[in-house]
């Protein structure tokens, strides 16, 4: 029941790719989560639902659907009256068939639609990486710095960039390479990359492992109590982390598995 949050790097593989490992004795926070939820979301669209007849006659189609199309046949049938074979209004038998004709041809359309199995077939169009909203409580039973601001203190510093280039001009950071001789590697990609991104991270939360992940969001509710020398003693932290990629079966297959170590 206890979430645990520690860093991951990445490590070449024997025979090719990469994976995902926890920093040798790399720090560990363990909190319990308040509520925690997993969002998938996946795109599927049904590209071919515009190639019925409602998208070339949107109105015609809607009004002979829903029946609203004969009293306007009426009204204009009723108006056309005085083009009987009588000419005195009055509507020949020919007229008479006619009309009545036209109204059973439009109730057929009632409760009638356009959309088909094929038409209204959906296509997976990708996914975006999976977002996990939770709040972890911290709360102080002995030491109110140990227990809640430590904890709280790592994941604000993984969250976080590791470093940020005090330097914004890299015209000035390539001249000043320049006057150093011959620059290293290193040195030439620091002069166009100054800073470090956020650590990525592990959750591994009742017996599943997700990882590795990158913190979106983290709050702290500073209205929180506090003891006399300022430190919280309670503290719940909502958070918002994102896995680093999209997820396929065999990453959520490889989720289940032992914690790091105690």
């Amino acid at each position: 029941m206890i979430a645990n949050f520690y860093e991951v790097t990445k490590v070449d593989k024997e025979g090719g790719g990469y994976a995902w490992k926890p920093v040798e004795n790399g720090p560990v926070v363990r909190a319990p989560l308040i509520d925690s939820n997993l969002d998938v979301v996946l795109n599927w669209q049904s590209p071919f639902e515009q190639s019925g007849p409602e998208s070339k006659l949107p109105t015609l189609l809607a009004m002979s659907q829903s029946g609203t199309l004969l009293p306007f046949i009426d009204s204009i049938i009723g108006s056309s009256q005085d083009k009987s074979a009588d000419g005195k209004g009055k509507p020949s038998s020919a007229w008479d068939n006619f009309l009545q004709d036209s109204k059973e041809f439009m109730k057929k359309f009632g409760g009638k639609t356009g959309i088909t199995k094929l038409n209204s077939t959906q296509v997976f169009t990708g996914m975006q990486p999976s977002k996990i909203q939770l709040t972890a409580l911290f709360r102080a039973w002995k030491n109110a710095a140990d227990e809640v601001m430590t904890p709280f203190n790592q994941l604000m510093t993984w969250a976080l960039p590791r470093h940020l280039g005090a330097d914004g001009s890299m015209l000035a950071r390539l001249i000043d390479l320049k006057n150093q001789g011959r620059p290293t590697t290193e040195k030439f990609i620091n002069a166009f990359l100054p800073s470090d991104a956020p650590t990525q991270i592990a959750l591994w939360y009742k017996g599943r492992t997700y990882s590795p992940l990158v913190i979106e969001l983290i709050s702290e509710p500073m209205n929180s109590p506090i003891d006399s020398s300022g430190n919280y003693v309670e503290l719940a932290v909502p958070m918002t982390l994102g896995t680093l990629t999209a997820w396929d079966g065999k990453d959520w297959a490889a989720t289940p598995g032992a914690g790091p170590s105690p």
